[in-house]
């Protein structure tokens, strides 16, 4: 008779599943990158680091169902659970105390990031009214770039009917590039509409 042990059958290790952007990254965006910034080494090329979804809930603060309905909403975006920030100080004029929630994050690394930013460039920007681009200018100096997304209905996982205010959030898109040059060229070459 085997032993429990012995009985034990290991499993290989599922393969994981590359994505569209990440084959397109490698194949035809580091060559591309490597020949026009003329770098020494395929390391020095920038990468996407992470992406940052980050919604405000000031407005929202005193009513409990319409924060947890607009955090469900962030959720159910980014494909990942969020995470509440709460005030760190209280300010009078706008009614907030500290430790009050006041907004909901979520921070996108790996195969979510790419999963994301391939939907929001090639499904949720095309459904925006009149679009004609995203604006070149909102890069920080470091090589990241900030993005406003005004309604959270431009995303298809979104129901109309299930929403209780159309709300907006912010994106941020954060790069291994030293330049904002660098950063805009990747992120161009990667799909994203910067207006000309």
């Amino acid at each position: 008779m085997a032993s429990k042990k012995e009985a034990v059958v290991k499993e290989a290790p599922a393969q994981r599943e590359v994505r569209r952007l990440q084959i397109k990254f490698r194949e035809e965006i580091i060559p591309a990158m490597m020949k026009k910034f003329s770098y020494g080494s395929v390391m020095e090329v920038p990468k996407l680091e992470k992406i940052v979804l980050n919604m405000r809930l000031g407005d929202v603060k005193d009513n409990a169902k319409s924060m947890q309905l607009a955090i469900k909403e962030l959720e159910t975006i980014s494909g990942q659970k969020a995470v509440v920030t709460k005030a760190k100080k209280s300010v009078a004029n706008f009614k907030i105390r500290q430790g009050q929630s006041v907004a909901a994050m979520v921070t996108l690394r790996a195969d979510r990031m790419w999963d994301f930013f391939d939907k929001l460039v090639s499904i949720a920007l095309p459904r925006v009214r009149d679009f004609k681009g995203i604006s070149p200018k909102a890069f920080d100096g470091r090589g990241n770039y900030a993005l406003g997304i005004k309604e959270q209905l431009i995303f298809p996982e979104v129901s109309y009917d299930e929403i209780e205010h159309v709300r907006g959030f912010d994106i941020s898109f954060v790069t291994t590039a030293k330049t904002d040059e660098e950063a805009k060229e990747l992120l161009t070459l990667l799909g994203m509409p910067f207006a000309k």
